[in-house]
């Protein structure tokens, strides 16, 4: 907890810290825009480090003033310290998995020798540093399960270094690849070389290196001539015999180009398509190449492509399009196991490789499948399930006999039966009918008074599915609503569905979001003083925006790692990748959108602003964390209410993953603290006295 507050910017119980506003001007085609917190850009200054730190002093203090802190922590951590275990990579009679015990912060690489052996310790990395930042992720194991390749990474970066690993010795190669932005690594078999994808500062590059070589000597294999906005993945066939190259126009990116490369000697790239405005993803299956694609199928299809004639015209449909939304598809025991949205619920349907239906896989509910992992010559897959009141369990499964056995279940404390789990449509501004999951106990009832607590995405054709989560529990346990809508920008409907809220029609997806909130209020599940909303990333942006547009609906805002400025979001880190889903504040025509809904323009002095949240950190290396900073700069300034504006700011978490189960625990107790503060609700155990230290109001700060 910080405590010493610089001079520069007074004592905090007088009020937030003040940051120094400039008349920073300037022209954007032709209209004169305004960013007097541009100085808070530079994430290294003395003067912006002073301010972090007021900022992270004084939101500790109101913090602190909350008497169910203990009892918060208490129940997370009950929640949180559990046995976690993910999905095994079965390779030939060994299994490569992470898990976290209880009393461990972080994750562990074990390897288990036969489905009854035990657990073996390969990487520890509860031992790597002594804050326990630093976190290890698989990359790749060999078929044969001898070499491991694994990331190392460093608080919340998403940058990491590769480590590879003799699994019978359990010693480290010496080859090893440095810290940088990686997005996949592939050994061959034989364990001679691997690919690797690397994104540097020129654009996505793909090279290959051989093992006991000078890494400054490595094949430049693919993508020379792609600019940084580019994304470029290869993938190694399961059998080794076929290399792939994707380049991804932009994260979930409407184009697509799918490349392919024979490993053989002197093997030539081939393009299988480069000039179809459509997202293709391909996938070898033996020697067998699939497409799945939206071309000329909104909710995606799965077409086979003949090796010897790669030409569209001789592709084949293996399995059609349909009403569901096709997500994807796993190939293990000769069968494809494809996997549909119907209304947000998952459902997994088996073909054979000719695509005729087999039938179904049996789940244990409505929920979401974690996707089926095996291989093409085993019988053996695994596959995960959870839904908002059931933690996730990972099965093990037949394909041939169709039997499964549970590999390992996460036993949270919760009592499943006490909740009711329901989805609801309702109309959004336009008409669109939006659906909509809740959660609550049962018996609620519905007299306007229930604690609610919003939370959406709407972009990048990311489908928000039954899940279990900590935060969800715990809300709902105190006697609140969950409340989770399937915003349009999302990929629940399938490709229409996305492009109903991006570019030039992003503002769908606040309307969908707000028209949720009225909803809830409407419909006697809340009323906006019992109201709380959050988001993250994009989800940051969601709130953000409707934090400005509509702050009269909400009791609180939790706002995290976002996205607030649109007219200068794509100069910063890897936001180019994100050009194509909001558009650039350089395009003349995207910037009168962007401008007509970027919250940091839409902050209008002596509004009354409910309370807010803003959480980001220095090792978000994906989405800047200055828009974080300057956001909460401008709201503390020109915020007309007397409700908190606060900013709790980490200085080695980033933007997800790498935080250690202490420190999640510990945030979750912050941004609890300060939702039922200002919701005025009490934590297990806690009276009823939330009264907000005088000395902490927010009326003491000035406005523009």
């Amino acid at each position: 907890m910080l405590t010493a507050i610089s001079p520069l910017f007074g004592d905090v119980a007088n009020g937030p810290p003040k940051a120094r506003q400039d008349d920073l001007k300037e022209t954007i085609h032709g209209v004169q825009i305004a960013d007097p917190y541009r100085w808070l850009e530079s994430q290294t200054s003395p003067e912006t480090r002073a301010w972090i730190d007021a900022e992270n002093a004084y939101t500790q203090k109101f913090l602190s003033g909350f008497p169910g802190r203990k009892a918060l922590h208490k129940r997370f951590s009950e929640l949180l310290k559990i046995d976690v275990v993910d999905s095994p990579v079965a390779c030939r009679g060994r299994y490569f998995f992470s898990k976290r015990l209880a009393n461990q912060d972080l994750s562990v690489i074990y390897v288990r020798n036969g489905i009854q052996g035990s657990d073996e310790v390969l990487v520890d990395p509860n031992q790597m540093s002594r804050d326990h930042m630093t976190s290890v992720l698989m990359q790749d194991v060999t078929r044969d399960g001898k070499l491991l390749a694994y990331g190392v990474r460093h608080g919340g970066e998403d940058e990491f270094s590769v480590v590879f690993l003799d699994v019978d010795s359990r010693k480290p190669l010496a080859d090893r690849l440095p810290r940088a932005r990686y997005m996949g690594i592939s050994l061959k078999e034989d364990k001679s070389g691997f690919y690797y994808s690397r994104h540097d500062q020129e654009g996505p590059r793909v090279f290959y290196h051989a093992m006991g070589t000078d890494l400054s000597k490595d094949e430049l294999l693919f993508g020379k001539g792609y600019g940084p906005e580019k994304i470029v993945s290869a993938r190694l066939s399961e059998n080794g015999r076929h290399l792939l190259f994707t380049v991804f126009y932009g994260s979930a990116a409407r184009k697509t180009e799918i490349y392919y490369q024979p490993t053989v000697a002197g093997g030539k790239i081939i393009p299988i398509v480069n000039d179809i405005d459509a997202r293709f993803f391909a996938e070898f299956v033996g020697d067998r190449l699939y497409l799945v694609t939206n071309w000329k199928a909104p909710n995606q299809r799965i077409l086979e492509a003949d090796l010897k004639n790669l030409a569209p015209e001789h592709w084949r449909e293996v399995i059609p399009t349909t009403k569901a939304v096709l997500q994807g598809f796993s190939a293990v025991g000769g069968k494809l196991f494809v996997d549909y949205l119907e209304n947000v619920k998952s459902r997994i349907k088996i073909f054979d490789p000719e695509g005729k239906p087999i039938g179904d896989l049996a789940l244990p509910g409505i929920g979401s499948i974690g996707g089926v992992r095996g291989r093409w010559d085993s019988d053996e897959a695994f596959f995960s399930f959870t839904s908002f009141v059931i933690p996730p369990t990972i099965y093990r499964y037949n394909t041939a006999d169709e039997t499964r056995s549970v590999w390992a279940k996460m036993n949270v404390p919760i009592s499943p039966d006490r909740f009711d789990v329901k989805q609801v449509w309702y109309d959004s501004k336009d008409g669109t009918h939006i659906p909509m999951f809740l959660v609550h106990t049962k018996g609620l009832k519905l007299d306007g008074t229930n604690p609610t607590w919003l939370t959406g995405y709407g972009g990048f054709n990311i489908s928000m599915t039954p899940a279990f989560s900590a935060t969800a529990a715990l809300w709902v346990e105190s006697g609140g609503v969950f409340a989770m809508p399937n915003l349009r920008g999302g990929g629940e409907f399938g490709e229409e569905w996305h492009r109903a809220g991006m570019l030039e029609k992003k503002q769908n997806v606040f309307d969908d979001f707000i028209s949720a909130a009225e909803w809830l209020i409407s419909k006697q599940y809340t009323n906006p003083k019992k109201l709380a909303i959050s988001g993250g990333s994009n989800g940051g942006l969601l709130v953000g925006a409707a934090l400005t547009q509509r702050p009269d609906l909400f009791g609180a805002v939790v706002c995290s790692v976002p996205l607030l400025d649109m007219l200068r979001y794509q100069n910063f880190l890897v936001a180019r990748f994100w050009v194509p889903e909001y558009g650039s504040a350089e395009n003349s025509a995207q910037f009168d959108v962007l401008r007509a809904y970027s919250p940091y323009h839409n902050v209008k002095p002596g509004t009354k602003y409910p309370a807010v949240l803003f959480v980001s950190g220095d090792s978000d290396t994906r989405v800047a964390p200055l828009h974080a900073r300057k956001m909460c700069a401008l709201l503390q300034a020109d915020t007309g209410s007397d409700k908190p504006i606060l900013l709790h700011y980490d200085i080695k978490t980033g933007h997800s993953g790498g935080k250690p189960i202490n420190k999640q625990i510990d945030d979750q107790t912050d941004i609890f603290s300060f939702v039922f503060k200002e919701l005025s609700m009490s934590a297990p155990g806690e009276s009823k006295n939330h009264a907000r230290p005088e000395h902490l109001s927010s009326r003491t700060l000035p406005t523009r």
